[in-house]
C-alpha cells in the first residue's frame, strides 16, 4: 500500500495519460469542492468538456479559482492530463504566487488498459496514436518535475498501486499552533553565552552543565518553553558556547529556534559556498575553528534544519527572525523565507551604507502577535501588534525576552560592547499614537478576523457606518462596544403562538446546552453605560462616562446623560463595586424604562396612527354593517370579521399603550443592567449569568427606585418540571403586558458548544399581544400566522452571531490594552452589519 503524504495547504497536480483514472482517483480521495478539474472548466467557458481550442481560456480561469482557494488557505487539486511543461509550469507559478507548495501525483497505467476505457467513453472521439504520444510525454515528465518547482512528487504505477493508494495529510513544518506555551521568547544572542546564562536564570531556568562545566542545556520547573528569533552566533565573544546551550535545549524539547540571517550565512560558508566573510562571520569561523570537528558538523545539521519562522498557540503568535507579514503566515515559499530571514528592504541605503528597511510593522493589521529580531533598538516597543526584541546585546544594549502570554519584558544588561555598531542605537519611530484613528482602517470591503470568526464588511455597509459613526455617534474612544442583534427562537407549532418558548428550549437542547437563565426582556430601550469612578478624568479621555445607544449614539444627550451617570456612580460606590473589581470604570449592558422616554415618536408616528385610523374607521363600518343587517342584507359573516378586527385593534391599541409612561427628563425614568462586560484589565464575557445578575441586584437594592430588577428563572432542560414552570412564567408575564422573555446559556456570553462554536448568547421569545407591534393588529388570524410561519431565520441568526463574536473580541482587546484602532475597528464592524438587509421584525 502506497501513502502519499501531501501538506495540508498545498497545490496537486494529477498527472496522467487520457483514461488513467485522475478523476475518480480525485473523486475517491478529495471533497468535490477541493477539486479543479480542466475538463469542467472547459465546458464552463465553452459548453463543451472536449473542446480542445477553449483550453486556454479553461486554463486561464482554472488558475483564477485555484489562487483564490489557495489565497484562503485551502488545499487545491487540479485534475488535468498535466503533461506537458508549459501547462506545469502554469501550477507552479499559481502556487508561488500564493506562497504553498506544488505537489505532483503521477498515475502511471499501462497504455492498453488506458486506451479500452477510452473506447468505453462515447465522448472520447480521439484516435490511439492520441494515447501513445500522452505516454511518451508522460515518460519524458516524471524525471523533469522536481527541476520544474514541485517539491514532493509521488508517482504511483499500475491500477493496484493506485487502489490501494491512502492519502496523508502532513502539517507544514512552521504549524506549532498545539504548542500553547507559555513562552520564553529570546531576542538575537550574537554570541553572548554570559548574558544569555543569565537572562535564563532570570527567567527562572535551570542550567544544565556538562564535566567541563559549560551549559549544554536548561529546563523550567514551570515547563516553559524557551523560542529563540535566530541570530545566535557573529560577533560577540563565544557563538560556539550559545549554539551548545541552544542546541541542546532544542534536543530536550525545552526551546525552539528560528534562524537568523547570521546563521543562514554561517551554514553557507560551512558548505564550501563563497560568502563574503564580514559582519562578524570571521570571529565566529576562529572561535569554530577551536572546537571538534565533529561539533562544526553538528552546527551545520542543527542550521540546516531551522525552518523560517512558527506558528503557535493555535494562530496567535508567530515567531520570525526580521518578522513576517500576515500574508505569509503559515506559508512556505522562498520568498517566505527570504522575508523571514532579512524582512524587506526598499532598495536604498542609509548615511552608514546599511539597508533601508521598509516598515512593515507600520502596516501591519494582523491578529496574530508577531515577535522578532534583527534590527536593534535600545528599547522594544509594540507596533500594532509586533515586537522586536533585539535590544542590541552584542553592541553594548541588552538581551531581552518576552514572556508570553504574558507580554512581560525581562532584560539583562550587556558586560560591555563586544562588537561596534555600524549604525547607533535608535530607538525607532512609533506606527502611530494609540489613540489615533486612520480614515483606511475602515473604508471600503474589508475582511476582518476577529479571533471568533471572520467576517467581510462590504463597502456600502461600511459607508453607511461611517456616516452614522462621523456624524452621531460618541467619542470613538468611549465607544468600545456595541451590542448584538438578537435572534428569536425557532418559530412555534403551538396553536395560536408565533413565538413560545418550548422552541427556544429545543434550540439550546439541539446545541447541547443543559442550562439555560430566562431573564425577563424589559420592554425599553438598549443603552450601553460606560460609567468611570472619577466623574471629571476617566481612562478613555476627559469626562466620566458615557450612555450611547445601540448604535452608538448619545442616549439622551450631555446633561441628562451626566445626570444618569451620576446615579449609576453613586450606585456602583455604595455596591462597593469599585473596591471589589479593583476597576475605576465599569461598562454596563442594560435596558433603559420605560420604552416612551425615548421612543415617544416613534409610538406617535408609527403605532398610534395606526392605532387611531382604526378607532376612527371601525366602529362606523360596523354601523354600517348593522344597518344593512336591518335591512335583510347577508352581511353576517363580514360584520363577524370586521368585529374581529375591531377586537383585534383594541389588544394592539392596549399593547403598545402598556409600555408608555410617564418621564421629565430622568424623573420616571429607570435603568434594568442585566451584564457587567468588562472592567479595568478584565472581560467578564466569560463568566456566568448568575454572577452577572448577583451584580445587577446589587446595584437594584443600592438605588431600588432607579434600579429595575431583572426577573429571572433558571432551568435544567432535563428538568421537564422545571421546563414547565419556566413556561407557566413566560405565560403569566406576558399576559400580564410583558414582551417575553430571552433565554440564553446559562454559562455566559462566550459559551460555545461540543465544537467549541459560539451559541447564540440570547434567543428573544416575545409574548403573543406584544408581537401585534411587530406584525399588525390582525397577525392571529390563522391565515397571517401560518404565512408568518414560514419566516426564514437563518440569516438574522448568522447576523446575530457575527455581531456577538465581533463584540466578544472588541472586549478582549479593551482588557488586553490594545490600540484604540484595533477595538475601533471591531466596533466599526458591528456598526456596519447593522446595514445588513435583515427582516426588521424578526
Amino acid at each position: 500500500m502506497s501513502t502519499i503524504d501531501i501538506p495540508e495547504l498545498a497545490l496537486v497536480a494529477l498527472m496522467g495519460i487520457s483514461g488513467s483514472g485522475k478523476s475518480t482517483f480525485a473523486r475517491r480521495h478529495f471533497a468535490p469542492s477541493q477539486v479543479l478539474s480542466s475538463d469542467a472548466f472547459r465546458a464552463m467557458v465553452a459548453d463543451d468538456e472536449n473542446d480542445q481550442s477553449a483550453s486556454k481560456d479553461a486554463f486561464d480561469v482554472l488558475h483564477y479559482v485555484a489562487g483564490k482557494r489557495l489565497r484562503a488557505g485551502r488545499l487545491t487539486v487540479v485534475d488535468a492530463t498535466n503533461l506537458q511543461p508549459h501547462a506545469r509550469a502554469g501550477l507552479v507559478t499559481v502556487a508561488r504566487e500564493h506562497d504553498v507548495l506544488p505537489v505532483a501525483v503521477v498515475l502511471d497505467v499501462p497504455e492498453p488498459l488506458c486506451w479500452e476505457r477510452t473506447r468505453q467513453r462515447p465522448d472520447r472521439t480521439f484516435g490511439r496514436q492520441v494515447l501513445g504520444r500522452m505516454q511518451r510525454d508522460l515518460r519524458r515528465s516524471v524525471g523533469q518535475l522536481a527541476r520544474e518547482g514541485f517539491r514532493k512528487v509521488h508517482v504511483l504505477r499500475g491500477v493496484e498501486e493506485i487502489e490501494q493508494a491512502t492519502i496523508r495529510y502532513e502539517k507544514l513544518f512552521n504549524d506549532r499552533k498545539e504548542l500553547t506555551g507559555p513562552f520564553d521568547i529570546v531576542g538575537d544572542v550574537h554570541g553572548c553565552r554570559a548574558e544569555l546564562e543569565a537572562l535564563l536564570t532570570r527567567l527562572g531556568w535551570t542550567l544544565r552543565r556538562d564535566a567541563a562545566g559549560r551549559p549544554v542545556g536548561a529546563a523550567h520547573p514551570a515547563g516553559r518553553t524557551a523560542v529563540f528569533v535566530g541570530d545566535l552566533v557573529d560577533r560577540g565573544p563565544d557563538s560556539p558556547g550559545v549554539l551548545r546551550l541552544v542546541m541542546g535545549m532544542v534536543a530536550a524539547g525545552t526551546a525552539i529556534c528560528v534562524p537568523g540571517n547570521h546563521e543562514q550565512k554561517l551554514l553557507r560558508k560551512l558548505r564550501g559556498r563563497d560568502v563574503r566573510v564580514s559582519h562578524g562571520l570571521a570571529e565566529t569561523l576562529a572561535q569554530l575553528d577551536a572546537e571538534e570537528p565533529a561539533f562544526t558538523a553538528e552546527v551545520a545539521s542543527f542550521i540546516d534544519g531551522l525552518v523560517s519562522h512558527y506558528v503557535l498557540d493555535g494562530g496567535r503568535l508567530v515567531v520570525a527572525h526580521a518578522g513576517l507579514k500576515e500574508e505569509y503566515h503559515g506559508r512556505a515559499s522562498g520568498r517566505v523565507r527570504a522575508f523571514a530571514l532579512f524582512g524587506e528592504t526598499t532598495g536604498e541605503t542609509d548615511e552608514y551604507g546599511l539597508p533601508v528597511r521598509y516598515p512593515w510593522a507600520r502596516d501591519y493589521r494582523g491578529s496574530a502577535m508577531v515577535v522578532y529580531g534583527h534590527t536593534p533598538s535600545p528599547t522594544p516597543e509594540w507596533v500594532n501588534n509586533t515586537i522586536c526584541v533585539d535590544t542590541g546585546c552584542v553592541f553594548g544594549g541588552s538581551l531581552t525576552a518576552l514572556r508570553y502570554p504574558e507580554r512581560e519584558l525581562v532584560s539583562v544588561p550587556a558586560a560591555r560592547e563586544y562588537y561596534p555598531p555600524a549604525r547607533p542605537l535608535v530607538t525607532p519611530e512609533p506606527a502611530r499614537p494609540d489613540d489615533v484613528l486612520d480614515l483606511a482602517d475602515v473604508t471600503g470591503r474589508r475582511h476582518v478576523d476577529y479571533g471568533y470568526g471572520t467576517t467581510t464588511v462590504a463597502a456600502e455597509n461600511a459607508a453607511a457606518a461611517l456616516e452614522v459613526m462621523s456624524r452621531f455617534a460618541v467619542d470613538p474612544r468611549w465607544l468600545v462596544w456595541l451590542p448584538p442583534t438578537m435572534a428569536p427562537c425557532s418559530t412555534s407549532t403551538v396553536e395560536g403562538f408565533l413565538e413560545h418558548p418550548a422552541q427556544a428550549f429545543d434550540d439550546y437542547r439541539a446545541a447541547g446546552v443543559r442550562r439555560v437563565v430566562c431573564e425577563e426582556k424589559h420592554m425599553g430601550s438598549r443603552a450601553v453605560v460606560l460609567v468611570c469612578r472619577d466623574p471629571h478624568d476617566g481612562p478613555f479621555g476627559p469626562g466620566g462616562g458615557v450612555v450611547h445607544t445601540r448604535t452608538g449614539r448619545p442616549f439622551f444627550g450631555a446633561p441628562l446623560d451626566e445626570a444618569l451617570l451620576a446615579r449609576v456612580r453613586a450606585a456602583v460606590t455604595a455596591a462597593g463595586l469599585w473596591s471589589e473589581l479593583g476597576t475605576d470604570w465599569l461598562l454596563l449592558d442594560c435596558e433603559l424604562l420605560p420604552w416612551s422616554a425615548k421612543a415617544a415618536g416613534l409610538i406617535r408616528e408609527q403605532y398610534a396612527g395606526v392605532g387611531a385610523a382604526g378607532r376612527r374607521a371601525l366602529p362606523a363600518v360596523l354601523d354600517a354593517l348593522d344597518r344593512a343587517a336591518g335591512r335583510g342584507l347577508p352581511v353576517g359573516e363580514l360584520r363577524e370579521r370586521v368585529a374581529r378586527r375591531s377586537t383585534d385593534l383594541s389588544r394592539y391599541t392596549d399593547a403598545y399603550r402598556s409600555y408608555v409612561g410617564h418621564s421629565d427628563g430622568l424623573d420616571g425614568v429607570t435603568l434594568a443592567p442585566f451584564a457587567v462586560l468588562a472592567s479595568t484589565g478584565a472581560s467578564h464575557a466569560g463568566r456566568d449569568h448568575g454572577w452577572h445578575l448577583a451584580l445587577a441586584d446589587r446595584l437594584h437594592a443600592a438605588d431600588p427606585a432607579f434600579f429595575t430588577r431583572t426577573r429571572r428563572q433558571v432551568v435544567d432542560l432535563t428538568d421537564e418540571a422545571a421546563v414547565a414552570e419556566a413556561t407557566r412564567w413566560w405565560l403569566a408575564l406576558t399576559a400580564a403586558g410583558g414582551e417575553g422573555m430571552v433565554v440564553k446559556p446559562y454559562a455566559g456570553l462566550a459559551a460555545t458548544d461540543a465544537r467549541g462554536r459560539l451559541l447564540q448568547p440570547g434567543l428573544k421569545c416575545r409574548g403573543r399581544e406584544y408581537l401585534r407591534i411587530i406584525y399588525g393588529p390582525e397577525y392571529t388570524e390563522a391565515e397571517q400566522l401560518e404565512r408568518l410561519r414560514q419566516r426564514s431565520l437563518g440569516r438574522k441568526r448568522g447576523l446575530a452571531l457575527r455581531e456577538h463574536g465581533l463584540g466578544l473580541a472588541a472586549l478582549d482587546r479593551l482588557a488586553e490594552g490594545a490600540a484604540l484602532w484595533r477595538r475601533h475597528e471591531l466596533v466599526f464592524a458591528i456598526l456596519a452589519c447593522e446595514s445588513e438587509p435583515v427582516d426588521p421584525r424578526l
